[in-house]
């Protein structure tokens, strides 16, 4: 009997399987084939908006992006410390960095149930050993060419650019870099190993459940705080002339344990820098996470009086607000912010930084601080532009589309984008201000990418088909930031 019954099954199997898929289709609720309809008809009309601005049709631009690189080892973070043995904690906490496993696993609480981003250094050269190792043999584990300048240096060269690229870095690593991209720096033996603690979205340690995909990074580097390639970039950027200057890469002077005065030092390097340049050239600073104060009021004196451009995330944007109105940095935001709540706080970066400009506020050198005319933020949601009217920047609707359209290919892993792999999470339609009496802005499946004028400005905001499937977040942001950066220059 049981044989034949085995017999039986595998006679049928088969037809019973497909009854069950034909039933499955039969009975899907209307409300599905909508909703699928909705992603097919955005997905369309983002692509239309991204394919008006071809790069065929002109010279490649040349971006010359700094400073450092790293390899990244990306593993599922709730894997890793189980291997470890690191017991969830019961007090999730801030931690500017890393000295022990207790303060590991506070940390990485605190971010991992909201879902947000966060990355730190790890003062333990022990602990950091120990992580690493143990994620060296970790199932599923990658590595990657990792850094913000790198990763937005490939995907500029991806996307049309010749690029300088400013770093120090291995020969293996150069090896793996697009034809289209120089690099200027030293050569080193041995790359710094950044760990990329991943999570999806519904992972559970203990009793935590994170809201969002996204990675807790721990670096204990030693190399790239120093800026060591910042002499060989600026004396190739001479001959390079480039179109546009990309800064990022300068969290990893987070709570670095510098000698007194050495910080201050390479940022008058750096402002230096960026001075010289002419002003002609835009220049773009890539914020990232940032936890020391003492930091960030640097980055407010040496760097953006020279940024004609700024990039960030929805945790970067009320902490760099928070500190311009003078208040103490936001370490922890929430990660799904409401549109309104961002171009609320986007205008108001706008405006001040803005205002310091037009108050005659200087540079390190007495130079009067360049205007921001371009501001970029990437949610998981949406994104976000602002433009000054009449300014460089070109193509600001095209080039949010894009910007959304790379979020879904980055993290899917994927050029090619799968509706049945992504869904919209932004509101059916959003308010253009949190002051009572705005207005409200449908999402239109035919013209996705909402743009509207604003005193000397312009708006754009495009939904995005947020990634269901994810392969990778680390990077997302300067991928993103690229995207968007390169239909604009």
């Amino acid at each position: 009997m049981e044989g034949g019954g085995r017999v039986s099954w595998m006679k049928y199997g088969p037809v019973v399987s497909l009854c069950v898929v034909v039933l499955a289709f039969w009975f899907r609720s209307p409300q599905d084939d909508v909703l699928v309809d909705r992603l097919d008809a955005v997905l369309s009309s983002l692509l239309r908006a991204e394919g008006k601005v071809g790069m065929n049709d002109v010279a490649r631009p040349r971006v010359a992006v700094g400073f450092g690189g790293c390899v990244d080892l990306i593993v599922d973070g709730v894997s890793l410390l189980n291997k470890i043995g690191l017991p969830p904690t019961d007090q999730p906490l801030h931690h500017d960095y890393i000295e022990n496993e207790v303060q590991l696993a506070q940390s990485f609480a605190y971010f991992f149930a909201p879902g947000a981003a966060a990355e730190r250094f790890v003062l333990n050269d022990t602990l950091f050993s120990e992580l690493v190792e143990a994620s060296r043999d970790l199932p599923g584990n990658r590595w990657a060419v990792g850094g913000n300048a790198p990763v937005m240096a490939a995907r500029m060269a991806t996307e049309g650019c010749d690029i300088l690229l400013g770093g120090s870095f291995s020969p293996d690593f150069t090896d793996v870099l697009s034809q289209h991209i120089t690099v200027a720096g030293n050569i080193v033996e041995e790359p710094d190993i950044h760990l990329i603690l991943e999570y999806p979205s519904g992972a559970s340690w203990g009793h935590y459940t994170s809201r969002r995909a996204n990675r807790y990074i721990v670096h204990s580097d030693d190399h790239n705080p120093y800026l060591d390639s910042m002499a060989a970039f600026a004396e190739k950027l001479i001959d390079f002339e480039p179109d546009l200057l990309v800064v990022g890469g300068l969290q990893m002077m987070d709570n670095f344990p510098f000698q007194a005065g050495e910080r201050d030092a390479l940022f008058s390097r750096l402002s230096d820098l960026l001075s010289s340049s002419s002003p002609q050239i835009g220049v773009h600073f890539e914020m990232a996470s940032f936890v020391e104060e003492s930091i960030m009021e640097d980055l407010l004196y040496y760097v953006i009086p020279h940024a004609d451009s700024l990039g960030m995330n929805e945790q970067e944007l009320p902490n760099l607000l928070s500190l311009l109105k003078g208040s103490n940095i936001t370490v922890l935001s929430d990660p799904n912010p409401r549109v309104a709540t961002v171009l609320d706080q986007m205008r108001e970066v706008y405006r001040i930084v803005n205002q310091r400009s037009k108050d005659g506020e200087s540079d390190t050198h007495g130079a009067k601080a360049k205007p921001l005319t371009r501001l970029h933020v990437h949610t998981l949601a949406f994104q976000a532009i602002i433009v000054t009217r009449g300014s460089q920047w070109k193509n600001t609707m095209s080039a949010t589309a894009k910007a959304s359209l790379t979020a879904n290919r980055h993290v899917c892993g994927s050029n090619s984008i799968d509706p049945s792999k992504a869904r919209l999470i932004m509101d059916d339609s959003f308010s253009v201000s949190r002051r009572e009496g705005s207005q409200r802005i449908p999402l239109q499946e035919s013209r996705p990418v909402s743009c509207w004028d604003e005193e000397d400005y312009e708006i754009c905001v495009a939904p995005v088909l947020v990634c269901t499937e994810v392969y990778q977040t680390a990077g997302g942001g300067d991928n993103i930031s690229a995207a968007g950066l390169v239909l604009q220059i």
